[in-house]
């Protein structure tokens, strides 16, 4: 018995039309299930990056503001765009607001 050294797993997404979402149910099913592992797999990464985040605050006490800024901006990086029904909303929406003069 010949046993593989490593597990391969299909992350593309399936081929799905969605100008007749109805054509091929299999299909669409496998399409959202795509998309919510895509999702929760988003968020895993913004928990993770905020321990790390809480982690550095509590080790640089009063210098977190410059030892921890790579880890605030890879959170709020992570963090843009993630959540249940924010897909839809434009990019703009979700980044912090913007001073109109």
């Amino acid at each position: 018995m010949v046993r593989k050294a490593k597990v391969e797993f299909d992350e593309s997404p399936p081929d799905f039309d969605p100008n007749n979402p109805y054509g091929d149910p299999v299909a669409m099913l496998e399409y959202r299930e795509y998309l919510v592992r895509e999702k929760f797999i988003q968020i895993e990464t913004a928990k993770i990056i905020r321990e790390r985040l809480r982690w550095c605050y509590r080790i640089e006490g009063v210098n977190h503001l410059q030892k921890c800024r790579h880890l605030v901006q890879q959170y709020m990086d992570a963090t843009r765009g993630v959540g249940w029904g924010k897909e839809t909303r434009p990019h703009e929406l979700h980044g912090p607001k913007k001073d109109s003069d």
